[in-house]
C-alpha cells in the first residue's frame, strides 16, 4: 500500500497538541490508518457528500480524497462533529 500525504489545517494541529495524551495517541493512529487505506473512513451522505469520516474511539477524522492527497476537513467528538463540518463548509463557500 502506498501511504498518501495528509493535508492537515493549522488550527486542528493546535486542538490536537491540546488534547489528551491517550486521545491524540488513538487520533494519531486513525491519522496513520487514513494515510494507508483512504477507503477506510465511512462515506458521508447529504450535506457532507464527498467527504468520509473514521471513527477513532468518541472522536471522528472527517477527511476528502484530492487527487494527490488527502485533506484533513475536521476532527472531533462524535455528538458534535458533523454539525461543525456542515457549518464549517458553508462558510468556506462565503
Amino acid at each position: 500500500m502506498i501511504k498518501r500525504h495528509l493535508k492537515i489545517p493549522s488550527e486542528l494541529l493546535s486542538f490536537l497538541r491540546n488534547l489528551h495524551p491517550d486521545v491524540k495517541r488513538k487520533i494519531k493512529a486513525g491519522l496513520k490508518e487514513i494515510a494507508l487505506n483512504p477507503s477506510s473512513g465511512k462515506i458521508l451522505k447529504d450535506e457532507l457528500e464527498g467527504l468520509r469520516s473514521y471513527q477513532t474511539g468518541g472522536y471522528r477524522i472527517v477527511y476528502r480524497e484530492a487527487s494527490s492527497f488527502l485533506e484533513i476537513i475536521a476532527i472531533g467528538e462524535r455528538e458534535r462533529i458533523y454539525e461543525d463540518t456542515i457549518k464549517k463548509l458553508l462558510e468556506e463557500k462565503r
